[in-house]
């Protein structure tokens, strides 16, 4: 497999992961008491997980580096605040397993998108 095979695969991965990533989130929130505390941070969870992966697209399709960078950067910042949105959201009991998954799944993003920056210097 040459290395263009690769790196194509490894960035097809990410946007899949990414898109998983948006939709759990959805389905978890779909799954909420609908409180008005969780209504408002839903809406920002929804937005924040919706995020990460309609920036890494734009970052795959930058026209510089630094525009490639800056969007890195703002996936990293959407999966922190997910993470952030994720930990305050009430779920129903069970749910609290999978909003566990989902928090675990937004530090693993943040820790790819750091490394992706560093790479990238």
């Amino acid at each position: 497999m040459s290395n263009d095979k690769i790196q194509s695969s490894k960035h097809y991965d990410l946007e899949d992961r990414t898109f998983k990533f948006a939709k759990d989130v959805i389905a978890l929130v779909n799954n909420t008491p609908k409180s008005l505390t969780n209504i408002e941070i839903s809406k920002q969870l929804v937005r924040s997980a919706g995020s990460v992966g309609a920036n890494y697209i734009e970052a795959n399709e930058s026209l510089s580096k630094k525009d490639f960078i800056m969007r890195i950067k703002i996936c990293r910042k959407e999966a922190k605040e997910s993470r952030y949105w994720l930990k305050l959201i009430n779920c129903i009991k069970e749910f609290e397993k999978e909003q566990k998954i989902l928090i675990q799944e937004s530090n693993e993003l943040t820790k790819i998108f750091g490394a992706i920056l560093e790479k990238s210097k």
